[in-house]
């Protein structure tokens, strides 16, 4: 699997590309804004993206959903807690910046769900704390785990939006994504990648 890391949006968030070398299927990961641009990337690469997968609803992981969705006609995925968020402004945050940003997902996720897509094997982690239904995607042939906002390089998500509890995020941290292996790769939503086993020594939250 190759990884490619684009940073869109007002806030900088991080989309990713998970590509399978071999089919050159790919996933796109909180495609957060910048739809013509993920979707050059994409032209350039060869790829043949397969779905759109999303850690959560918050309107800098989803607006360039849309744009993507119609380019290449993508299944979308979600937690089921969050399917609302997706298309209320007032919830994803959107109407913060005086955006209307609405959207929907195809497909609806729960905790340990199990996604065999574009030749890739991931679990669905729902990681609860920074929205309802915050999620980790975990490649485990991989080691590798898309953690959202949920875990940051040395931080976690902010819990000040609706839906957010800092205990269930902190519980969430420890309880599901601490169990993974020390080398386990952390790709989070907005910052620079880490590991789990750096995490459990450096994170002054846990």
């Amino acid at each position: 699997m190759k990884i490619e890391h684009y940073v869109v949006g007002v806030v900088g968030t991080n989309c990713y590309f998970a590509v399978n070398e071999e089919t050159k299927e790919c996933l796109i990961i909180d495609p957060g804004d910048n739809a013509d641009a993920l979707a050059k990337k994409i032209r350039e690469g060869g790829y043949k993206p397969a779905a759109i997968l999303l850690t959560h609803g918050h309107f800098d992981h989803i607006m360039g959903v849309d744009g993507l969705v119609f380019e290449f006609h993508l299944p979308v995925y979600v937690h089921e807690d969050d399917m609302e968020m997706l298309r209320r402004p007032e919830l994803n945050g959107g109407a913060m910046i005086g955006v209307r940003v609405s959207t929907k997902a195809d497909h609806v996720m729960h905790d340990n769900d199990e996604l065999s897509l574009a030749g890739m094997q991931i679990r669905v982690v729902h990681t609860p704390g920074h929205t309802p239904g915050g999620v980790c995607f975990y490649f485990p042939e991989k080691e590798v785990v898309f953690s959202g906002d949920t875990l940051f390089c040395e931080s976690v998500g902010r819990t000040d939006l609706p839906g957010g509890s800092m205990g269930t995020l902190i519980r969430s941290i420890r309880e599901r994504l601490m169990k993974l292996s020390d080398l386990t790769v952390v790709y989070p939503g907005h910052g620079e990648p880490t590991k789990i086993g750096y995490e459990k020594q450096n994170n002054p939250f846990l």
